[in-house]
């Protein structure tokens, strides 16, 4: 990945010496294929098999201006019950 910027990531990344890049962007450069021709998840395991170290962000971001509790129910969600 010498010479290759990454893009923005918005969804899992890999660790690549020390930038992060999306997988499918890592994929369809070692692959030579469009992004449409696989999954981020096959790239991920693919990656994780060879020793690499793949991050998933899946989900959405917390809303801007709460505290870290807020934002931590606010990804889980409510329960089933409530």
């Amino acid at each position: 990945m010498q010479g290759v910027k990454p893009e923005a990531v918005t969804g899992g990344s890999v660790l690549i010496g020390r930038r992060h890049y999306p997988v499918k962007q890592v994929g369809a450069v070692i692959t030579g294929q469009d992004r449409r021709d696989f999954t981020a998840e096959e790239v991920r395991r693919a990656l994780t098999r060879l020793g690499f170290t793949c991050q998933d962000t899946g989900g959405a971001a917390p809303a801007q201006g709460l505290t870290p509790l807020q934002a931590a129910s606010a990804l889980l969600g409510t329960p089933a019950g409530a």
